[in-house]
Formats: structure tokens, sequence, C-alpha cells
């Protein structure tokens, strides 16, 4: 009898080991500390932003207690990772979302490693638990908040004053200039003195001075020099270049509106020279399956030679012929990955507000003088990066001033010509 309840006893014990094992295997405790959080929402960002929000279906399903709703944090991973062998393999529920989703096959993040995916998992509950964003309440007219500019009323103002100064300043030098002659006249002057002090200041008088030939000569071969200077440094810039593209796409939908990292389209600003022009299947991740009936998405179909009954590319695929923006001459390098990854460079400093561009045009002058200003105000960012701790140590020793991209070689002609 002992042993039997010996051996219940064992039982239930395993049973409830087991169960809170499971349970805490479930849960691998999602990461609550800040840090992680603060990680997740950039992992977040420059991953999942593109196809999901928290709390709004996107182009995914709104991702708010994902962790309960899927089978468990493992197959989490293991769909994140690769959905496409879990689609395969025959699962039940990434079958479920893969048919509810018009077939559309998530992205494979191979490369994310379990404590990344835990982080992203954390930044998810922290903005569930805090709920849908509720939206802002306008200000009331007249309420602290509004801008600092001048008001162009007051502009107007000032100038008008200006001008009004002006013209009393002339009105007194008019009353001075008579007032003058009228001492003058009191005088005894000879006869050539008083033709040159009431001598008449007419047009046709001062046009044939030869001072008023020379200024005239001067102005106009000083404005005509002026432009050619600046005809002969403006070739090669194209500040303002905006082409027609073969297909009009909106930046200020696509990055403004729908928050989409510019890195998810342009993959290789992090690892290359190029930020590289995004290929037709970057573009037929997200549509496949959204705005499907615009006639500019079946111009990206056509080039991908998709077939939507099928769900499967045609034979006939063919790149898009994008029209290139920025140029830089072929004796100039310049590296993105150098300023983007390693500098922490936004797209926003050379490409200005791409976020609010309908049609993309050329911000920025991207001449040498320009980039050489820049490296000259430019800190380095060495915070965190062990490569730069003993430059750091040797500026800090001879200067107060922060260390910048001129103080490390940036300003070297090998550096861009080589």
């Amino acid at each position: 009898m002992i042993k039997v309840s010996l051996h219940s006893l064992h039982k239930s014990i395993s049973i409830l080991v087991l169960f809170f094992t499971f349970n805490l295997a479930y849960a691998q405790q999602i990461p609550t500390e800040p840090e992680a959080i603060a990680n997740g929402e950039s992992l977040f960002n420059a991953n999942c932003k593109t196809c999901h929000r928290v709390h709004q279906k996107l182009v995914g399903p709104a991702l708010a207690n994902v962790y309960d709703r899927t089978p468990s944090i493992d197959w989490l991973k293991s769909f994140i990772r690769n959905s496409a062998a879990l689609i395969a393999s025959g699962d039940e529920y990434a079958n479920k979302i893969y048919n509810e989703y018009n077939k559309t096959q998530m992205t494979a993040f191979t490369g994310l490693k379990d404590d990344q995916i835990m982080d992203i998992l954390a930044y998810i509950k922290s903005e569930t638990e805090k709920g849908p964003p509720v939206a802002a309440t306008p200000a009331a007219a007249g309420g602290e908040g509004g801008g600092s500019g001048v008001p162009a009323e007051y502009l107007n103002i000032i100038l008008i004053g200006m001008l009004v100064i002006l013209v009393l300043l002339v009105v007194i030098l008019i009353f001075l200039v008579s007032a003058l002659k009228r001492f003058l006249d009191q005088k005894e002057l000879s006869e050539e003195d008083k033709e040159v002090v009431h001598s008449p200041f007419t047009l046709a008088s001062i046009s044939r001075s030869a001072g008023f030939r020379f200024i005239l000569i001067f102005i106009i071969g000083s404005l005509g020099f002026k432009a050619v200077i600046n005809g002969l440094y403006s070739i090669g810039i194209q500040q303002g270049y905006e082409p027609k593209q073969p297909i009009a796409f909106s930046h200020k939908l696509h990055a403004g509106a729908y928050e989409i990292d510019c890195k998810y389209c342009h993959t290789g600003v992090l690892k290359g020279k190029s930020a590289t022009i995004p290929s037709v299947n970057i573009c037929m991740n997200c549509h496949r399956s959204v705005k499907t009936e615009s006639p500019l998405i079946q111009k990206i179909w056509a080039a991908a030679d998709w077939q939507p009954e099928t769900l499967s590319y045609g034979p006939n695929q063919k790149p898009i012929e994008w029209v290139r923006i920025h140029n830089l001459p072929d004796l100039a390098y310049f590296n993105h990955a150098q300023h983007v990854n390693v500098g922490n460079i936004e797209c926003q400093t050379c490409h200005g507000p791409i976020q609010e561009m309908e049609v993309v045009k050329q911000y920025s002058l991207l001449t040498m003088g320009w980039c050489i200003d820049c490296h000259r105000k430019t800190d380095v960012n060495s915070k965190g990066n062990a490569y730069y701790d003993k430059l750091v140590e040797l500026h800090s020793a001879s200067s107060k001033q922060p260390m910048k991209v001129e103080d490390i070689g940036g300003l070297e002609c090998a550096k861009c010509h080589y």
C-alpha cells in the first residue's frame, strides 16, 4: 500500500514537473527589460514594420498577443525564420494563415537569433499592454506649442517700415542739398562755382558722363562674368533633378504613410558601396496581394511575369528600367555601408526628406565641396566601437573639441580618389 502511494506521489510530482517545465518553455520568459524592448523595437522597425503593425492589420496580421494566439514561441521562431518550410510540412496553423492572406508567404529571416526574436516579442508585448494609440487632441487656437517663426504679417510690416525709413532719408538728403545751395548762394562765388552749384542734374546729362558709362560697363561685365563662372561650376551638378520613372512610385506613401524602412527595399545600404535599386521580387513581397487591381501594380506583375491563376512566376521576367537620379563621377568613391552602417548617418542627411517626396529628386549638391564641408562638421560616431578607442584617446589629449571626420583623415584625397 505504501509502495503504491509512493509510486503515485512520484508520478504526480513528475507530472507537475513536466507541466511547469512545459509552461516555462512555452513562456520562455519574454524579456521585460527596457534594453530588450528598445532593441526589439529597432529590430521590429527594420524587419517587421513593412508588413505588420501591432494593433493594425496591414499586409500581414496585427501582432498584438501573437505569443498567445500561436501554438508556441518555438513555433513562432520556426515560422519567422522559414514560414515556407513550415507551410510545406503541412503544419495546420501555418497553412491557415497562408490561405487567409491570399497565399502570401512571409519573408524568411534566417539570420535572426533566438534572443533577437525574444526581444521583438518583448517589444510586441510592451505595445500590446499599452493598447492601441489614442489620437492626439488638436491644440486650442492661440495655445502653447505654436510655431516659433515670425508671422508673414510682421515681416510685411518690417519691410514697409524699412521702405518708409528709406524714403525719409531721401527727403532729408534733398532738404540738405537745398539748404547747402541756399547757404552757398549767400557767399561770394565765382561764375564757375555758381555754374557748378546750380548745374541741373538731368537723365541726359548723367547718361552722357564717362563715369556713368564706366559703372554701367563694369556692372554688365561683372554680371556676365558671374554667370559664366556659375555655369562652369554647375557642370555635372544635378541638384533638383526629378526624372519621370517607368512606374510612378511614391516615397511619400511607402516611406511616409506606411513607414517602410529604407533598408527594406535598398538592401545594399548596410553592406556595400551601392544602396541598390530594389528588385521586382521586393515589390512582389507585398504586391502579390496588396492593391492588385491598380494599373501600376499590373506593370510590376508584367515585369515579374506573375501568374495570379497559378500563383507562380513565368519564364519571361524582366527588370524594371528605373531612371537613376543620384550620380557621382567615376573618379569619386563613395561607400554607403561606411556611412550608414558604421557612421549611423540617416538617409535624410544626404537625400533630404525622402518620406515627403511624391516624386524623388536629388536634394543635395553631392559635390566635393559639399562632402568636405560635411566631413569638417560631423562628429565621429565612436560610441561602442573599439576601433576608435585609441584615436579618441590621442585626440582628447590634444583637443577639447569632439573628434570630427576630418581628424581621422576625412579630408585626405586618397579617401575618395585613388
